[in-house]
């Protein structure tokens, strides 16, 4: 009886606070009246409202990403956007909320670890990268804003893991912030079907609607509905089969110069029917094999993905940037050259490839696991491989635990997600991207990768243990 009274008491308090504060942003707005304290209020307003409710955080940070295109200028070569701002602010939220509460505690997982551990790691690299530079490689004097903001990356991408882990507490939940990035998503790139419509809709998209991540993104989550809910209404059954149907159409017809694109939706949706029938699993490894001998798999991939004119133009380039970032990263292999710093190296001298020369080359790896490398050395792939482990065990559990439902077709489509993720890396930074190359442009489609797979931990929390499997 206590505890109600002493909840209903603080419950009184907060709403006299929000009152008081409301009347006192009434009076000031009414003597200085403007667009900044308007603007001010509307943030008040916001702070408040998702301290109430911090779901309507994370549907704002997607909403966010997906719609508000404008980018912030900060003095160097990187640009900001909304994503990567409200990000830091829904993370400072939350832990005020739980000082507030006096609960400072996560939701348990052997994920968060290696993440935690990666970020450090990146730190140290950034300290043994700048004690040990060379002093024959000039270092600009805001080159640490820069390293800065690539470490802000892969802390931001965490923190959106951490951020769905810890605030979806129900299925409901869930359910809403990924049915909102479906009808966004799904919307937006089938009103390209109008005609007239595709530029307008194309104005008021980010740029993460031409990142390869969200439509392999789209295409899991859209696809993990469709094979296992068997929940799911007709309309939206009907919505996301056209969703699915156009992210095949879109990233193997008309967008298939983008390697990245049909190999991440591919591999999305390969990994999902092999989930979900795995009956049929030695029948797709038998013709796998047999088209293999046969000396047809092979070459059938190679002229779709552009053959010997696509190689020179770009595999054979990439194949000189990863040899010189890996290059000039050995002078330091176990904790890399310190986040980004690889640039200012790999810049010093002339790269050569076939009769090409690049006096200044500006060179980008164009893959994860190289950038990585050099950014935080074997010390920092082997953390991320850590927590690659822990997050495929952690779906395979709940794979054999949910058969049918929404959250069997989300748990399946982040394993098919996380698959996707791992094929990405190979062709460009798309998941954890590099400052000077994708950058945070790019970290509009990434951190919803981050997002989302951050709501397998939530999953695992709020399933009851004793849940029967439903038969899908």
């Amino acid at each position: 009886m206590t505890t109600l009274r002493g909840q209903t008491t603080n419950r009184k308090l907060w709403v006299l606070l929000v009152i008081l504060l409301a009347i006192g942003l009434a009076l000031l707005l009414g003597y200085k009246a403007s667009t900044r304290w308007l603007l001010l209020l509307l943030a008040v307003i916001a702070v408040i409202v998702i301290l109430k409710r911090p779901l309507l955080g994370l549907l704002a940070l997607l909403a966010g990403a997906l719609l508000v295109g404008h980018q912030f200028n900060t003095g160097t070569a990187v640009t900001l956007n909304v994503a990567a701002l409200l990000l830091p602010l829904l993370l400072g939220l939350w832990f005020v909320d739980m000082v507030r509460r006096k609960d400072i505690n996560l939701v348990p997982s052997p994920t968060y670890l290696p993440l935690i551990l990666f970020l450090l790691a990146s730190l140290l690299s950034l300290l043994i990268g700048i004690a040990t530079w060379d002093p024959l490689i000039p270092r600009p004097t805001n080159f640490l804003l820069v390293q800065m903001a690539q470490w802000a990356i892969f802390a931001l991408s965490v923190g959106a893991f951490f951020l769905t882990a810890n605030l979806i507490r129900s299925e409901d939940d869930l359910r809403t912030l990924t049915l909102l990035f479906l009808f966004i998503t799904g919307a937006m790139v089938l009103l390209r079907f109008i005609p007239g419509v595709s530029s307008t809709v194309n104005r008021h998209t980010t740029a993460a609607f031409n990142r390869a991540p969200l439509w392999a993104l789209m295409a899991a989550l859209a696809g993990g509905q469709l094979l296992f809910n068997n929940k799911l209404k007709t309309p939206w059954r009907v919505f996301l089969l056209a969703v699915v149907g156009y992210a095949i159409y879109y990233s193997f017809y008309i967008n298939r110069g983008s390697s990245s694109t049909w190999i991440g939706v591919g591999v999305a949706l390969s990994i999902l029917l092999w989930l979900r029938y795995p009956r049929l699993r030695w029948l797709v490894v038998l013709v796998v094999i047999a088209t293999a001998v046969a000396g047809l798999l092979f070459p059938a991939i190679w002229n779709f993905a552009g053959g010997d004119d696509a190689w020179f133009s770009t595999g054979g380039s990439r194949i000189a940037l990863i040899q010189r970032v890996i290059e000039v990263t050995m002078r330091n292999p176990l904790t890399g050259l310190g986040p980004a710093a690889y640039r200012l190296y790999a810049n010093a001298e002339p790269l050569v490839y076939e009769h090409i020369i690049w006096n200044q080359p500006r060179v980008s790896s164009h893959n994860n696991y190289v950038d990585i490398f050099s950014h935080g050395g074997i010390l920092g792939l082997i953390l991320l491989a850590w927590f690659c482990w822990e997050f495929y065990r952690l779906g395979m559990r709940l794979h054999h635990r949910l058969s049918a439902g929404f959250s069997a077709g989300y748990v399946n489509a982040m394993l098919a997600m996380g698959a996707s993720s791992l094929a990405l890396m190979l062709f460009a930074d798309w998941i954890l991207p590099f400052v000077y190359n994708i950058g945070f442009p790019g970290f509009q489609a990434s951190v919803l990768v981050w997002l989302f797979m951050g709501g397998l931990v939530a999953i695992d929390h709020f399933l009851p243990e004793d849940q029967e499997p439903q038969k899908p």
